[in-house]
């Protein structure tokens, strides 16, 4: 480690400060202390810091005073929190308030060391950067304000440990931002682990998300890491992770509170080094209301919160997202790169697209493989064309497109969002005779979440 770098111990414990100023030290860094806020606020005004370390309660004032001073005056240092055993809930607000991570006491050396490696990787400009796979680069493209402004908030989410809730409507790229988030931070150098928590049979769940050992059930024949090991280091993402049953969730919570997981039939815990990034589709407050999602888990989880745009609130970006998803289709494949004539670019424009990016390249995946010449027009898309439902009047009618009723642009949101899902999940259940287990298996979503759309949007 080089010995440039410094660190500022606040803390009014001497034993506190003299362990801190011991193990930084052996790790390379030149230590100033500090015990109390005057102190800190003065050092502070005449030095340059890498990393502070500050107690929550200081004998004239609150620890987090200072992360909030750190964070706006001295934004390019990271400031941990150490707080006392079982203090999550002040753990939880010290992130809140710009913290980049923290350690509980007693304090762990192994995890202390580990925070500060991440946190001085953070302003490291040397370490390599990995860059996006060309079929995600598309899908950050955009001018518009709302993509301006979930860019800056990567930008700055990045830059912390802290757990990040993404949420975002299906198809408009929360892995992408949740493996951007992990790219510009401090642990790129890590693995990025995504899981679908919808997709993990229940009684599986723990061995896959904690690792088993040998012999701890019928098929256990070797241990097996899980995923929070295989992402030691780096980032676990957990999409869909509304999913999750209650007594996982559970688990989990202790998992993150912890910092260290407990394997199927081992004795004791292992230590994790683990940022978590979480997405759902889901509005998990209100699943949290119906008490479907705990309360507790909801909070570690959602410390910094983040909103993906979707595509139809920024429909200026279409032109070119369009242009770049479509380069990268026709490179991919082979073929000529056709150009999207100005009658699909205003069809693009009009369309709702509640499939949101994933849709956009799907559309565009088709015309390309259908279009004929060297150009791509509106037809070529196959846009759905909105028309009134049911006009023949029955069950028995051939499917239609339902109508969307309703202009975007003077609704409320809200209100719009569930008239798209009642067409899309209206056509779908007349495509599948009414069947509601090809319907969730067509629309992407569990039979439970199926039904609970029914009854939300009184379809039963």
């Amino acid at each position: 480690m080089n010995v440039t770098h410094s660190a500022l111990v606040v803390d009014d414990e001497r034993d506190i400060r003299e362990l801190l100023v011991l193990t930084l030290g052996r790790m390379g860094l030149r230590i100033s202390t500090a015990a109390n806020l005057a102190e800190a606020r003065e050092l502070l005004a005449s030095n340059h810091f890498d990393l502070c370390l500050t107690d929550m309660r200081l004998p004239d004032g609150n620890g987090i005073e200072l992360v909030t001073e750190i964070t706006r005056d001295h934004p390019r240092t990271p400031v941990a929190m150490i707080t006392a055993f079982g203090s999550m809930d002040l753990a939880v607000e010290a992130l809140k308030a710009g913290a980049f991570d923290f350690v509980s006491k007693p304090v762990d050396i192994s995890v202390l060391r580990g925070m500060v490696k991440h946190a001085l990787e953070l302003n490291n400009t040397e370490r390599p950067r990995t860059p996006a796979p060309p079929e995600n680069a598309a899908r950050l493209l955009g001018e518009s304000a709302a993509m301006d402004e979930l860019r800056a908030t990567i930008t700055k989410v990045a830059r912390s440990q802290a757990p990040v809730y993404i949420l975002g409507e299906s198809g408009v790229g929360k892995e992408l931002v949740a493996r951007t988030i992990h790219e510009q931070g401090a642990r790129a150098a890590g693995p990025f682990i995504p899981v679908n928590c919808g997709a993990i049979p229940g009684e599986l769940m723990e061995s896959e998300f904690f690792g088993h050992r040998k012999g701890s059930f019928t098929g256990a024949h070797a241990d097996k890491p899980g995923l929070f090991q295989a992402a030691n280091g780096g980032t676990l993402f957990l999409d869909e992770v509304a999913e999750l049953p209650l007594q996982m969730q559970v688990k989990l919570l202790r998992a993150i509170q912890e910092k260290s997981v407990r394997p199927v039939g081992a004795a004791a815990e292992v230590p994790v080094d683990v940022r978590i990034l979480s997405a759902t589709h889901k509005d998990l407050a209100e699943l949290v209301e119906d008490g479907r999602f705990r309360h507790d888990l909801y909070y570690r989880i959602n410390v910094i919160e983040l909103r993906v745009p979707p595509l139809r609130e920024r429909r200026s970006d279409l032109p070119q997202l369009a242009a770049a998803i479509l380069s990268r289709l026709a490179h991919a494949q082979g073929q000529p790169l056709p150009a999207l004539a100005p009658s699909a670019i205003d069809a693009l424009t009009d369309y709702a697209f509640p499939g949101n990016v994933r849709e956009l390249e799907n559309i565009l995946e088709r015309a390309l493989a259908m279009v004929e010449g060297g150009h791509i027009g509106a037809d070529d898309l196959r846009l759905p064309h909105a028309r009134p439902f049911g006009a023949d009047g029955g069950k028995g009618a051939a499917p239609q497109e339902a109508v969307i009723d309703i202009d975007p642009a003077n609704a409320a949101l809200p209100t719009y969002i569930e008239q798209l899902e009642r067409s899309a999940i209206q056509k779908a259940l007349e495509e599948n005779r009414w069947n509601k287990t090809r319907t969730a298996a067509q629309l992407g979503i569990t039979f439970r979440a199926l039904r609970y759309k029914l009854k939300k949007l009184e379809m039963e």
